[in-house]
């Protein structure tokens, strides 16, 4: 016998009725984008490395120690591309904006839903190939679209049912105010490099912003004690931040200014964001993002102002459960009982056109042949219960001899039933529906 082969470990299998749950989320979220606006756009999974080193930033920990990269197979003429799976999906979409001018005739609204792919130890909530939800709104320049952006991730929740969660905000100003500010810091962590770690002294003069991040309890004094960009923001940085805190504050949403919020990425400029909770532990941002106005043009397309987040879908499934909130768990309107092989040809007719009524069937079937292999009316009585389904539809010998199917209430108590015709399903398909089918 040949040895098991098993998936990689960090990327796993979503199966029933686990992925009931993905269904379901990826339905609120369509649900939601739709009522913003937001139009889907999908991406390949595998982009050119340069674009990720180009748009996350070379020093970077995605780029630097993160990402899946390889060199293709050459050619005939011997060339071989740099080929990286995504660690992300916003420098890809901007990829294909800036390929497909998209921008031409204004401003778009794009939400994605997809896998990402990053290197790392697997944790809760955190794999090497974990799931995103984004929205990016590329082409809006004005403070209204980064509210807008915090306000779809607020409705999000809401419509999900999560409710415990907080919003920090931070600016991290323009290109000059960062480089006045990355001064003062290399200075203060210079005038304190006997505090800093490896990973601090590797990154002091190529990107000082980073060692804010750093994760290391021994360097949580220092850092705090660090110069604060937002003490070297310009007058339109600071009105930029400003109006997005009042249209969040006229909407009632609450936040915390974090002047040590970066993001771990390079591309961001002005309002940063997250969305964090205390309920996954050590990983408690659900939600992150901010303004990226450069990097259109860094990746080679035309300037124009973007913003933008992504969610981790695993991370919200989880919180999901810690908040105990109920997905709905998908059922059957009917369970077809099959009593013999005389009854499956005209069990199957009635079964399709109820199907194309818009009712949810299932048919029974046992793994062996012939009328024994059917299994008896109480196993499939177990079955039918086991599936959720509401009615029982019973193809045995009499009804078939009278040109009838019986229907039998599953859940009412009672287990009421009624014969219904065969030659005609359309007529009392309806009865059958559950009453989230019926509206619409």
């Amino acid at each position: 016998m040949s040895k098991q082969i098993n998936a990689i470990k960090g990327m796993n299998d979503i199966l029933p009725p686990e992925s009931a749950r993905w269904e379901w989320l990826e339905e609120v979220v369509r649900r939601v984008m739709a009522a913003h606006a937001y139009r889907n756009i999908r991406t390949p999974i595998m982009e050119h490395t340069q674009l990720f080193t180009r748009g996350l930033g070379e020093v970077t920990d995605v780029v630097e120690k993160e990402m899946y990269s390889f060199q293709d197979r050459a050619d005939q003429h011997g060339h071989a591309e740099h080929l990286s799976l995504r660690p992300e999906s916003t420098a890809g979409v901007v990829r294909a904006v800036a390929e497909h001018n998209l921008l031409y005739d204004g401003g778009k609204r794009l939400y994605y839903i997809g896998p990402m792919f990053r290197r790392e130890r697997p944790q809760r909530g955190r794999y090497r190939q974990f799931h995103q939800v984004g929205a990016e709104a590329l082409g809006f320049g004005g403070p209204e679209v980064d509210a807008e952006l915090i306000l779809l991730a607020v409705a999000l929740w809401r419509e999900l049912g999560i409710q415990n969660w907080r919003l920090e905000l931070n600016s991290l100003g323009q290109p000059d105010e960062r480089r006045e500010h990355r001064a003062a810091l290399i200075a203060y962590f210079e005038a304190h490099a006997d505090q800093l770690d490896e990973d601090a002294r590797r990154r002091l003069h190529s990107n000082p912003l980073r060692i804010l991040d750093t994760k290391n309890p021994a360097m949580q004094a220092l850092v705090e004690g660090a110069p604060k960009l937002i003490d070297h923001l310009g007058e339109k940085s600071r009105a930029h931040f400003t109006a997005v805190q009042a249209i969040l504050a006229a909407n009632g949403v609450e936040w915390r200014i974090n002047p040590r919020l970066v993001r771990g990425l390079d591309y961001y400029n002005l309002t940063v964001f997250e969305f964090i909770t205390e309920s996954l532990g050590a990983q408690g941002t659900i939600c992150g993002g901010g303004r990226y106005d450069y990097l259109i043009e860094q990746i080679g397309g035309k300037p124009a102002p973007a913003v933008g987040w992504a969610l981790g879908v695993e991370r919200v499934l989880e919180l999901l459960r810690e908040e105990g909130v109920q997905v709905p768990e998908p059922a059957p309107d009917a369970y077809a009982f099959i009593t013999g092989a005389d009854a499956v040809a005209p069990a199957m007719r009635c079964l399709q056109a109820l199907r194309a009524q818009g009712v949810a069937v299932q048919m029974h079937a046992a793994p062996g042949a012939g009328d024994a292999g059917m299994g008896s009316m109480k196993s499939q009585f177990k079955r039918a219960d086991a599936s959720g389904a509401r009615y029982a539809l019973i193809f045995g010998a009499d009804e078939l001899a009278a040109g009838e199917v019986t229907v039998k209430a599953l859940r009412d108590g009672g287990g009421a039933q009624v014969r219904q015709p065969l030659a005609d399903p359309a007529a009392w398909a309806g009865s059958l529906k559950s009453p989230a089918d019926s509206k619409h």
